[in-house]
């Protein structure tokens, strides 16, 4: 069957969702299916990612996110976490139109990119790949422990809203309104995600499908640390923490204060002088932050090689995220063979077997994540061990042309149902 797939991102390659849709993209085109990608943001000089192709419009795109959060104004003490009404006009419909593709695959579309009721107008079978939970809550990406997407939000605890019928609530109402006859698949990277989506009264009758995300394991791989240290100008001496994501140090659900927590207790139990943390995605300390041991800020890397260079220069990885779909930071490190220490929540365990491939640690608990990190630093043939079964783990379950296959399998499933329906 002749599969024709439109891949619909806000972006290309910036942040750990961006990250995945073009790989996935990638994949595609690795295994004969040429996908395009429509892009709000084009950073990548692939000729199949479409995106605004004037200064003017590119322009508009940081006043869109802008315009977008303009709701928000209603809550002033509302907590500071990425909230996204949706509610802008687009011009989504009449690109698609004009690339016709035979079925479309939504991915992480926020930041005032697409309008929820545009995504009902959409015409072709879709297949929707939750990178978060917006697609099926009032507006929150990670609903913390707040349930009301079960049901219909409102009275939402992001929003300090004590109103059922609030900005969450609507929000909701118009996606229940515009998406109720959508031709729609779910793919959830993780088994948590699935359950989350499978309870929502959004998505829970609909075909809900766990494909992870997939990795280029031929520059994901490992190379020799002591080159990759000398590289990025890396003591060789030295144990090395390193710790590493998107807004890392700003955004609390990558759980930075907890890392915090676990160093102060790692520092009673290993010498600052033997052990040193290596960050990246900030670019300095803050001001008056004691980390107890000597830190290495490398800044946000865009590049896979780069990042692969600073996985293989650690002795650990650690991921202190308090909610989580499937890390791209976890896969990345397994795969260069680097065993990671990360908190028993949401799709982590679908990768970390603990004390088999790494260290899973009780939510939130920072004695034993510095508990897990003395574990993995304390033998080195273990820590090697380990290494070498995420490695096989990676190879086995998320090679780029694995998920690739997967969803080629999936859109040629659809296509044919679709199909037979119309006959």
């Amino acid at each position: 069957m002749n599969i024709q797939p439109l891949i619909l991102s806000f972006s290309d390659i910036e942040g750990g969702a961006a990250r995945a849709t073009f790989r996935l993209h990638q994949g595609l085109q690795t295994i004969g299916i040429k996908s395009q990608m429509l892009v709000q943001k084009k950073l990548s000089s692939d000729p199949a990612v479409a995106a605004p192709n004037t200064n003017f419009i590119r322009s508009l795109a940081g006043t869109r996110i802008s315009l977008d959060a303009m709701p928000l104004k209603s809550y002033p003490h509302r907590k500071q976490t990425t909230f996204s009404p949706q509610w802008l006009p687009d011009t989504v419909t009449r690109k698609v139109a004009e690339i016709a593709p035979n079925i479309i695959n939504l991915h992480w579309i926020n930041a005032g990119y697409i309008c929820i009721e545009t995504i009902g107008k959409l015409k072709q079978p879709l297949v929707w790949t939750l990178h978060d939970m917006w697609a099926f809550t009032g507006g929150c990406h990670y609903s913390q422990e707040c349930d009301r997407y079960t049901e219909s939000c409102g009275t939402c605890p992001q929003l300090d809203s004590s109103k059922n019928s609030d900005l969450s609530s609507w929000i909701w109402q118009r996606k229940t309104k515009a998406w109720k006859n959508l031709d729609l698949t779910i793919v959830a990277p993780s088994s948590w995600m699935s359950k989350c989506a499978n309870s929502s009264s959004l998505f829970r009758n609909l075909p809900i499908e766990v494909i992870p995300n997939g990795i280029d394991t031929k520059i994901y791989k490992p190379i020799n640390q002591n080159l990759a240290r000398e590289v990025l100008q890396l003591p060789l001496n030295k144990q090395l923490i390193l710790f590493g994501s998107l807004n890392v140090t700003s955004d609390k659900r990558k759980g930075f204060h907890l890392l915090q927590e676990a160093l102060q207790s790692l520092s009673l139990r290993k010498s600052p002088d033997n052990l040193e943390l290596v960050i990246i995605g900030a670019s300095q300390a803050e001001k008056s932050l004691d980390l107890c041991f000597k830190t290495h800020y490398l800044g946000t890397l865009h590049d896979d090689i780069s990042l692969a260079m600073v996985y293989s220069a650690a002795d650990v990885f650690v991921l202190p995220s308090t909610e989580d779909n499937l890390p791209n930071t976890i896969m990345e490190s397994m795969a260069c063979g680097t065993p990671c220490v990360a908190f028993n929540i949401g799709g982590i365990p679908d990768m970390i077997g603990h004390q088999q491939n790494g260290y899973l640690v009780p939510a939130y608990d920072t004695q034993d994540l510095a508990q897990g990190i003395v574990w993995l630093l304390e033998d080195e043939e273990r820590r090697h061990k380990l290494s070498y079964q995420g490695l096989e783990k990676v190879e086995r379950e998320y090679a780029l042309e694995i998920q690739a296959g997967r969803y080629a399998s999936l859109f040629c499933n659809i296509l044919s149902s679709s199909k037979q329906r119309r006959i």
